[in-house]
Parts: C-alpha cells; sequence; structure tokens
C-alpha cells in the first residue's frame, strides 16, 4: 500500500502549503484526492484478493458527528443545508484520509516514516515562515496579496494558525528526543526538525501557540518522568530550550513580548473575544438538542451579535467547543467527549504497555500534540482549518492504535530482535474574516 502512503503525504503536504486549505479550491482538492485514494486503495484490495479493516474507537464518535450532520442536513434541521453539506464532505474526507492511512501503515518503521515526513514538513514550513517574515512584502509566497489585518506567517494566513501547525509537529520531534528513540547519526538532524519549528512558532508572537507548546513541553516531561526516564533526557530537554530561547533571541523576541503585552493592529480585543463566546453560547441555548446545523455559524452568528464592526463577518466563534455545541447541540457535545475520552484512554493505554522506545515516543508525541492543539482550541479554531483538523485526526489515531508482535518471526523470548508491528486502530472551514 506505498502508493496510499505517499497519496496521503501528498494530500497533507498540499493543505498545509495551500494556505491550509481554507479556500474552496483547497478543500475540493482535498476531497477529490481522498476519493480518488479510496479508489485506488479498492483496486489494490480487490488485486491482492486481501483486505484487512483495521477497527478504531475513535471511528465511533466520528460517525455519530457525522450522523447528525446528515441528519440535519436530509431532515432540514439545519438553518443553512448548503453549509452544512460542505462541512460533512469535509468531514468525510478526514476520516477517509484517517481510514485509508492506518490501512497502508502496518509496521513500526512505516509510523515512524510518516513521523519524519511530517517533521520534515514542519521544518521546511517553518524555515519558510522565518525568510518570508523577514522579507514580507505584504503577499503570502511574496506574490499573493495578503486579506487585511490578516497576520499571516508561513504559508498561513493568520499567525495563529501556523502556530496551530507547529503545536501538531513539534511535539513528535520532543517526544522522540525525551524517550532517546532516535539512532545517534540522527540526532543533530532530529534537534534541527524540531529547533526551527518551534522557534518560528515563538517568532510568529502567536500566545495561544507559545502557550500551547509550553503545556506539550511540561506534558512530555510528565509523561517521561512517569515512564522512569533517567534524568539525561531531562538535561537534554533543558539545552533544547536553551537552543529555542538563543536562537529566538537572535531573530527578534521584541515582537512576541509586545503580543503578550498589548493588542496588535486589527487584532480582537478580549472584551470583544468573550462576547463572542457569550453570543455563541445563546445560540446553543436556544437550540440545545441538534444545534443550528454543522458549518452554520456565519449564517446564524449576526441575529445574535451583541457588537457591530463595519465591514467584518463571525464565521467561526474563536472557541472550537461552543461552536461545535451551537453547531450541533448537545449530541455534538457529547460526541466531542465521547472522541477525548477515547484519545486519552486508549491512547494512555498504549502508552502504559509500550516496549519499545520507539512506540513510547510515537504514543507520547501524538497525545502531546494532540492535547496542546485541544488546549488551543479555546481560544482560536485550529480544528475548523483543514489542513490542521487533519493532521490532528491523523495523530489521534496513531496515538490509539495497538501494537502487535509480527507472527511470522519465531525467536525465544530472549532475542527480542523482531519488529513490532502498528496496526492503527481507531470538525472543519474559512478563515474567520475577523483577525485573532
Amino acid at each position: 500500500m506505498k502508493p496510499i502512503r505517499i497519496g496521503v503525504c501528498l494530500l497533507v503536504a498540499f493543505a498545509v502549503l495551500s494556505f491550509g486549505a481554507v479556500e474552496p479550491w483547497g478543500y475540493a482538492i482535498l476531497e477529490i484526492g481522498a476519493a480518488i485514494l479510496f479508489l485506488l486503495w479498492g483496486i489494490l484490495s480487490i488485486r491482492q484478493r486481501h483486505a484487512d479493516i483495521h477497527w478504531n474507537w475513535l471511528y465511533l464518535p466520528l460517525l455519530g458527528l457525522g450522523g447528525l450532520g446528515l441528519a440535519q442536513y436530509a431532515f432540514r434541521l439545519s438553518v443553512y443545508p448548503y453549509l452544512t453539506e460542505i462541512d460533512l464532505l469535509k468531514g468525510g474526507a478526514y476520516v477517509l484520509l484517517c481510514f485509508l492511512t492506518i490501512e497502508s501503515i502496518h509496521s513500526t518503521d512505516e509510523v515512524k516514516h510518516f513521523i519524519w515526513f511530517l517533521l520534515i514538513l514542519g521544518f521546511a514550513v517553518s524555515l519558510f515562515g522565518i525568510v518570508q517574515h523577514f522579507t514580507f512584502n505584504g503577499k503570502i509566497y511574496w506574490s499573493i496579496p495578503a486579506p487585511a489585518n490578516s497576520g499571516p506567517f508561513g504559508p498561513y494566513v493568520n499567525r495563529d494558525d501556523f502556530a496551530g501547525f507547529v503545536e501538531l509537529v513539534a511535539p513528535l520531534g520532543l517526544a522522540f528526543l525525551f524517550f532517546r528513540a532516535v539512532r545517534r547519526e540522527h540526532f543533530t538532524l532530529l534537534l534541527l526538525f524540531t529547533l526551527v519549528p518551534i522557534s518560528a512558532a515563538i517568532l510568529s508572537a502567536s500566545r495561544g501557540g507559545i502557550i500551547g507548546l509550553f503545556f506539550e513541553l511540561l506534558l512530555l516531561a510528565f509523561l517521561a518522568r512517569a515512564r522512569r526516564i533517567g534524568s539525561k533526557q531531562l538535561v537534554g530537554v533543558a539545552a533544547l530550550t536553551l537552543l529555542a530561547g538563543t536562537f529566538i533571541v537572535w531573530l527578534g523576541v521584541t515582537t512576541a513580548i509586545q503580543r503578550f503585552e498589548q493588542l496588535t493592529p486589527g487584532e480582537i480585543s478580549r472584551d470583544l473575544r468573550v462576547s463572542m463566546f457569550r453570543d455563541t453560547w445563546r445560540i446553543f441555548l436556544d437550540h440545545p438538542v441538534v444545534g443550528t446545523g454543522l458549518g452554520t455559524l456565519i449564517a446564524v452568528y449576526p441575529r445574535y451579535s451583541s457588537f457591530y464592526i463595519p465591514h467584518t463577518v463571525v464565521d467561526h466563534a474563536h472557541n472550537d467547543y461552543l461552536e461545535l455545541l451551537a453547531d450541533a447541540g448537545a449530541i455534538g457535545g457529547l460526541c466531542l467527549i465521547g472522541f477525548v475520552v477515547l484519545l486519552f484512554w486508549r491512547g494512555l493505554e498504549n502508552l502504559r504497555s509500550a516496549g519499545r522506545c520507539a512506540h513510547r515516543a510515537i504514543f507520547a508525541g501524538s497525545l502531546a500534540a494532540c492535547s496542546g492543539l485541544l488546549l488551543h482550541s479555546l481560544v482560536d479554531f485550529n480544528l475548523h482549518i483543514p489542513a490542521n483538523a487533519l493532521i490532528f485526526l491523523l495523530l489521534a489515531f496513531v496515538a490509539t492504535s495497538s501494537i502487535e508482535a509480527p507472527q511470522e518471526t519465531q525467536l525465544p523470548p530472549s532475542f527480542e530482535t523482531a519488529d513490532v508491528v502498528l496496526l492503527p486502530h481507531a470538525v472543519p472551514s474559512a478563515h474567520s474574516a475577523i483577525p485573532r
């Protein structure tokens, strides 16, 4: 299934490089690509006359949310069925790509290759973001005009979305360093692939992103100590933090400090953000069971808005949880709770039973990445950025995967040289017009 793995990686890279796939043409290509890969997987399975379907418990809440969306669309429970249809297509593409990923990744090496792909992508995008930051001419890729007050960084229209991307890839490198799951000859390369994205996220001056990265660092340190990892790893982490700090000071830390101290031009105030939270909560109170329909906040919000800003449209609530409650009601909220509970239950169980450093690093890094983005989602809408939502779900499925030893290798218990097999078991739209 190598063509499937390559196809998934290409779609992930495309989603990130195409402004996070927030434009209609971006997520349309993502959806078409997912359908083509699914068709290819079916053809390859027929040719091989063999197709093992690997179950994952995360399918349950995702399918539950999808079923709710279909009911909203079919029975006209959505106030704007067309917007719900768009969200269903996006969500279907995410789940389809997760399915294809876990069906095409069966060994530890294949999972590690996928992790390295994300690290390389994170390094390349972050390096581009740093270069563009110091040579910015008001245009993304130096050729595409950026929206007013958008604060772009790298290929992302908004710095907070770029920081969300880094929150998903940086913990993977940190975990491999924490758990000493990297070969000595690859250590310097892994350090570089981890240091540059962290530095770029801090340089982007995203407050939510910086807090999320700090939380991920603390979580990984806790998980490492829980596994009785030696002090050498913690010394390495301290050295990594020092290197990142030195690099940031060299690049220029003034912007990040100012961003924490005061608002930048065009950024919404704290009071305005709180007003958006309250207005979105009122939408949920008026539609408590099934919500207004997936993806319909942009159509419903003007009726509930407690403020007015000329030439401004609110298409996201800057809180993924409140927005889900408004769009999907209590049923959607239960699906979210089920997803989070299953993610940490299965992920921590896998981490406790993991016998190899590489497996511990994979599980811990994926869990930390998902945790950081879930925290960031309290004040942003990264789960409605297709590129970030897709990577988040892929890592969630990796974190909740099971590990089995290959049955074809018959070695005595004292010879633990056989590779294990990783069998993964097992929300979504355009950019907000309100700058963050």
